[in-house]
Formats: C-alpha cells, sequence, structure tokens
C-alpha cells in the first residue's frame, strides 16, 4: 500500500508588529506619551538642522577668519632682526624636542618708519648674539603671529561648523529635558490630587 505523503501543517500567522506609540500598557500614563513624543520629535528636528547649522556656521568663519587674514597681511609685514643676547642651548641638541622647542630672546629691529625698535620673540636654540632672525610686526612696531594661512582658516571654520551642530543637538536636549521636567511637575501635581480625594475613603474604611 503506498504511503501517503503528510500535508504540511497550516501556516502561521505572523505576529503583527504594532508601532511602539500604539501599544496598550495600563500604567502608561498620557504624560509618558507626550514626552516620548516630544522626545522623538525633538530628535528628529535635531538631525534635520544640525548638517544646516554646521554649514552655515561654517562658512560664516570662513568668511569672517578670510577677512581677518587679509586684514592681518595688510598690517603687518615680515622682516629681519637681530639677536641681542645668546640663546640657551637645548638640554638635547639634535633630538625632535630640540627643533620644535623655542626660547624667548630679546631682538632688534627696524620698523617701517625707521625707527629702531627691540622685541622678544620666540626663537631657536643655540643661536649665538648678533644672528638674524625673521620676525613678523605690525604697523606699531610690535612683534606678532603672521597672517592665518589658507589651512588655518579652513580649520578654524570646520571646527565653528562642528560647534554650531553640537550646539544644535545640546539645545534640543537642554528643551527635552525643560519639558520633561515639566511633565513630571504636572505628574507629581496629579498624584497630589488623586491622592487628596482617594485618602479620605481609605481613613473611613477602617
Amino acid at each position: 500500500m503506498p504511503r501517503r505523503t503528510p500535508s504540511p501543517p497550516p501556516p502561521q500567522e505572523l505576529p503583527r508588529v504594532v508601532p511602539w506609540r500604539r501599544r496598550r500598557n495600563p500604567l502608561r500614563r498620557r504624560s509618558d506619551q507626550v514626552r516620548a513624543w516630544i522626545g522623538l520629535s525633538l530628535l528628529l528636528a535635531a538631525l534635520a538642522a544640525a548638517p544646516a547649522a554646521m554649514f552655515l556656521g561654517g562658512d560664516a568663519a570662513y568668511r569672517h577668519y578670510a577677512r581677518t587674514a587679509q586684514h592681518q597681511a595688510q598690517t603687518r609685514h615680515q622682516t629681519t632682526a637681530v639677536l641681542l643676547k645668546d640663546v640657551p642651548r637645548h638640554p638635547e641638541p639634535g633630538s625632535a624636542e630640540a627643533k620644535e622647542a623655542r626660547y624667548p630672546a630679546k631682538v632688534r629691529f627696524t620698523d617701517p618708519e625707521g625707527r629702531t625698535r627691540t622685541a622678544t620673540t620666540d626663537v631657536q636654540p643655540a643661536l649665538s648674539k648678533g644672528s638674524t632672525v625673521r620676525i613678523w610686526a605690525d604697523t606699531d612696531g610690535k612683534v606678532t603671529d603672521p597672517p592665518l594661512s589658507p589651512g588655518q582658516i579652513r580649520g578654524r571654520a570646520m571646527s565653528s561648523g562642528i560647534v554650531a551642530a553640537l550646539g544644535v543637538h545640546a539645545t534640543a536636549a537642554a528643551a527635552y529635558g525643560i519639558a520633561t521636567r515639566i511633565l513630571h511637575r504636572r505628574d507629581l501635581a496629579a498624584w497630589d490630587t488623586a491622592w487628596a480625594e482617594t485618602a479620605p475613603r481609605w481613613a473611613t474604611s477602617r
């Protein structure tokens, strides 16, 4: 007698996936649902606004530092200065640290108006008195840093853009914290009201 092939079991119904806000929970309060929707809305708003804030903040910073660099280039100049004293030697001459080290030293130079100036600037170690170094000075004859380079401008603009994006997220987090605190106070007030109505019933039932 031929064997009968068993029929396959009926397909089981797949569990329904209910959105997390629509799941029933007898312990869930209305304030809990409001708190969750506020958090989700603020998160989506922050994710949408952060790229725009980064672009706008970085672009504004780039324009600002570009104007600053242009002004510095017009008001600063590079000149030659003469050391007035010997510069100390580095404890480890020839090392990588010695190549990066700088020591303050007094120098003499001439400003654009022909006046002799003295100032203090950072120079390499082991230079002898009378050696010449290149320095940057402003129109007042003060030693200063060189104008901002294109790399420095881009770096500062990127940093400003990142700070702007982080500021958006920080603002959203602060708004969520304030909303949560307000809802928590309302919950406490509701609990006090409910307890004031329930407590006398417990006292009279004894």
